[in-house]
């Protein structure tokens, strides 16, 4: 691990520490204002939690239409005093759900709250049966989720499925190894749901000979809906010990991809060798944080804004390079049209580099 790897990991840990120190003092102000744990009480908590901490007010007004204000007194009408805890979940789930982000979510017992629309809205592109049937039954593994195989017009294929965890060092040498007389490579991320943020850099790290800014971000640092740090630039440098890709790349993406897949398309769109073919990602731009209302539910919510390299918001997805949808006569034949096409890509970049 370099020394600019490091130092962007201990900002990003710091981060995550200072956001939870702002959310101790905010507790701390607040000791007078704590809620009763009753529907009422539950629910001003959860709307105030996410009214001082939720990090994309702003743009989810300005996109979605989203008023917070008009939201509470919407919802509130909802409220009862002898209302059930699952009554009182749902509408809880629902007045969250107003938001429209993966990173938003309601957490008891018995259930998860969540808002999948920015994947479920738009049409998947994707099939596992036939994605498989291109790795085939004799795919190597490099790692948790990472699959790859050389298919037959000598052209790489990587599928990572999960960003879960990171893979070896060692398994990536071998897997460029095996591949080094490839023309090119396919990097298959659709319906990747993210995971750890630092396995999807690393793995970046290995497609760029440069350091490079693959963008900024910045975090809440007051209850203002427009209280936020300064922004701090996020900078890529390469994998200085291990092989690196620098032939053509063709990353695939659909709506399914989320979070850390997201930064791995924003960071993986800033390399000159990189190709995005597909949907638009499912976005995730914001870092995660938790809070507990009073009868012992968890809300997660986004709190620390994400943008790509030329200061554009990521929440929302990464639009490819090229714009692509499964067709359905490729489906009938068995054919992954994402797959074929981004094969043709590579081998005409071959005639006409």
């Amino acid at each position: 691990m370099n020394s600019k790897t490091r130092n962007r990991i201990f900002v990003i840990a710091a981060t995550a520490m200072m956001l939870i120190t702002i959310g101790c003092s905010w507790n701390e102000e607040k000791k007078d204002l704590e809620y009763s744990d009753t529907p009422q009480g539950n629910f001003m908590a959860l709307w105030k939690i996410m009214d001082e901490r939720y990090c994309f007010f702003d743009l989810k007004k300005e996109r979605l239409g989203v008023d917070w204000s008009e939201v509470r007194d919407r919802y509130a009408a909802s409220i009862s005093d002898g209302m059930s805890d699952r009554a009182l979940f749902e509408v809880l789930c629902g007045m969250i759900g107003e938001l429209r982000d993966g990173h938003v979510n309601l957490v008891s017992s018995y259930d998860y709250g969540r808002n999948w629309a920015w994947k479920t809205d738009y049409p998947a592109n994707y099939s596992k049966d036939i994605r498989d049937r291109y790795l085939g039954d004799d795919y190597i593994i490099a790692g948790n989720g990472y699959y790859y195989r050389v298919l037959d017009d000598n052209i790489g294929y990587l599928v990572v499925e999960s960003f879960g965890s990171a893979t070896s060092s060692g398994r990536l040498n071998v897997m460029f190894n095996n591949m080094a007389l490839c023309n090119g490579l396919i990097i298959d991320i659709r319906d990747n749901g993210g995971g750890d943020l630092r396995a999807a850099e690393f793995l970046a790290s290995h497609f760029t000979e440069k350091t490079v800014t693959v963008g900024y971000y910045c975090y809440k640092n007051g209850p203002g809906h427009n209280d936020f740090s300064r922004l701090y630039r996020n900078e890529l440098s390469p994998a200085r010990y291990d092989l690196r890709w620098i032939k053509p790349v063709v990353l695939l993406t659909n709506r399914g991809c989320f979070s850390s897949a997201n930064d791995f398309a924003f960071t993986m769109k800033s390399f000159e060798n990189v190709t995005l073919m597909g949907d638009t990602t499912g976005g995730g731009g914001g870092m995660p944080m938790s809070s507990e209302l009073p009868n012992g539910w968890v809300v997660r919510f986004s709190s620390a804004p994400s943008f790509d390299a030329d200061m554009n918001h990521v929440e929302f997805g990464i639009a490819p390079d090229i714009r692509l949808d499964m067709d359905d006569d490729d489906i009938k034949a068995g054919k992954d049209t994402y797959i074929e096409r981004a094969r043709k890509f590579i081998n005409d970049k071959l005639v006409n580099p």
